[in-house]
């Protein structure tokens, strides 16, 4: 018996380790019993954010919308469903295909919105064929394909609307103001629930974030927004609105979180790829924004 026990455990780390290699991500059940240094993470997050952080502002502030935040938005999103389609390991066969049809609809639907439902629909069913006739058998299709469809409309279908604030009259400051709202909103939760936060908010989504951390979040997002308004004078913009829209930005960056951390947790990993150091997967960074983007081109639009 401790013979047949042994080698069980041996498969398993074995599966452990392949899964790790193959998709470039751990396993959640890693991580489990493993105590992080906390320091070390925010001193590699920190450095990473100095790095990258000014050549995104130049890009974005000095860049035209068409080709290059066009092919920016495309890029991100195509290594996001990447990540999407292997956290959930989707066969090769299927996610290579699928990030390609990705980007061709996020592309259909940035500049060609009329041949969207055409191309959704053609990139559907050529994966739906590419299933049913190199599949070995049915069971485990709809494990393989759901993935891939529900990528399409979470990554591609909320991408898309970062476009549309682009394009707004004042498009530029828009997308700096959803950035940077954004990213203070997770600063806020980060910081404020990892140094305060005491009671759980959503434990069996994402354990370690709090109600602290939810507070954290809509100041920063109110800081962020106060703060593009400032620097470049949107005088459209109260301060009134200013901070009722930071906190719209900081509770959806949160829902953008939550949401994503439900995929994770069904998918059994931690970070949706390790391709920032000390931030995880591009989706990782993107989750709030996918959220919140198209809640602020409603209220551009609409209010």
């Amino acid at each position: 018996m401790a013979g047949r026990g042994d080698s069980a455990l041996c498969l398993q780390e074995t599966e452990r380790i392949r899964i790790s290699r193959e998709y470039g991500f751990k396993p959640l059940d890693l991580f489990m019993n493993k105590k992080q240094n906390r320091n070390s993470s925010v001193v590699k997050r920190h450095i990473v954010a100095a790095l990258v952080l000014p050549f995104v502002i130049a890009y974005l502030y000095y860049l035209s919308p068409i080709p290059y935040f066009l092919a920016l938005l495309i890029l991100i999103g195509m290594t996001a469903m990447w990540e999407f389609f292997a956290m959930y390991r989707v066969p090769a066969r299927l996610y290579i295909p699928g990030v390609i049809f990705g980007g061709m609809l996020l592309y259909l639907s940035c500049c060609y919105p009329s041949l969207l439902l055409s191309g959704f629909f053609i990139g559907f069913f050529i994966l739906l064929l590419l299933r049913l006739f190199t599949g070995a058998a049915p069971a485990g299709s709809m494990s393989e394909i759901g993935p891939v469809g529900v990528g399409f409309f979470y990554i591609a279908g909320f991408l898309v609307f970062q476009w549309f604030l682009r394009m707004e009259p004042l498009g530029r400051e828009y997308i700096f103001l959803l950035y940077t709202s954004v990213w203070m909103a997770d600063a806020g939760a980060f910081y404020i629930g990892t140094y305060m936060g005491k009671n759980k908010l959503f434990p069996s989504v994402s354990p370690n974030k709090t109600w602290e951390g939810a507070i954290g979040s809509m100041l920063g997002g109110v800081s962020g927004v106060v703060i593009i308004k400032i620097v470049f004078n949107i005088s459209s913009l109260t301060f009134a609105g200013a901070a009722a829209i930071g906190v719209v930005m900081g509770i959806t960056a949160l829902l953008g979180d939550l949401i994503e951390s439900m995929f994770k947790r069904d998918a059994g990993v931690k970070d949706s790829s390790v391709f920032i150091p000390g931030h995880g997967g591009v989706l990782d960074k993107l989750d709030g924004m996918l959220v919140a983007g198209p809640f602020l081109y409603l209220i551009v639009r609409f209010l």
